[in-house]
């Protein structure tokens, strides 16, 4: 009998790109909403929790599919597809989003900064602000954001991966090893 694996590249696409398309909603909400510039602590959660549940969801289909068994490495695998089409997606919104639709988004959110530092330091002088506010310019270029942002999502898309691997994989006892 002859066991045909499902595709693992087409669960990666409609997964990721499923995972794309909810965290570019709720980043939009976040926008229209006027909530963009300083987002609350729960609205990364929202967005994890989104990731989590994304992530498990192909491991669960892939699963199912298998006929009940998943390796960790084809969850890894899984994962981390899932994680860089999302990231693909959701760097395209942002390049967007910071060139297009608010091109100062990036002024913005360096005044947020300076009100924010202001406020945790008072006694902060002019040039302390300003090397701060030079430093934070430096790491806000649309290629570092890009970079983070690929990076963190490959890194929690390994590391959601690999727990939800550990956790939802069953080896095939009748496979060759």
């Amino acid at each position: 009998m002859e066991n045909t694996e499902p595709s693992i590249k087409k669960l990666m696409i409609n997964y990721g790109v499923l995972l794309g398309i909810l965290s570019i909603l709720l980043n939009v909400i976040m926008y229209v909403t006027n909530n963009h510039l300083q987002p609350h602590w729960t609205v990364q959660l929202l967005g994890f929790f989104i990731f989590v549940v994304v992530v498990v969801m192909a491991h669960k289909t892939f699963k199912k599919e298998n006929g009940g068994y998943m390796k960790l490495g084809q969850a890894l695998k899984i994962g981390l597809g899932v994680a860089l089409i999302s990231a693909l997606i959701g760097i395209i919104y942002t390049y967007l989003l910071m060139n297009v639709i608010e091109p100062t988004y990036m002024e913005q959110v360096m005044d947020i900064q300076q009100e924010v530092m202001l406020e945790r330091n008072p006694d902060m002088t002019q040039a302390q602000i300003d090397t701060a506010l030079e430093m934070s310019e430096k790491f806000s270029g649309p290629g570092i954001v890009i970079a983070f942002q690929l990076i963190a999502a490959l890194f929690f898309g390994f590391i959601i991966s690999l727990v939800s691997g550990l956790i939802l994989k069953k080896d095939n006892p009748y496979e060759d090893a």
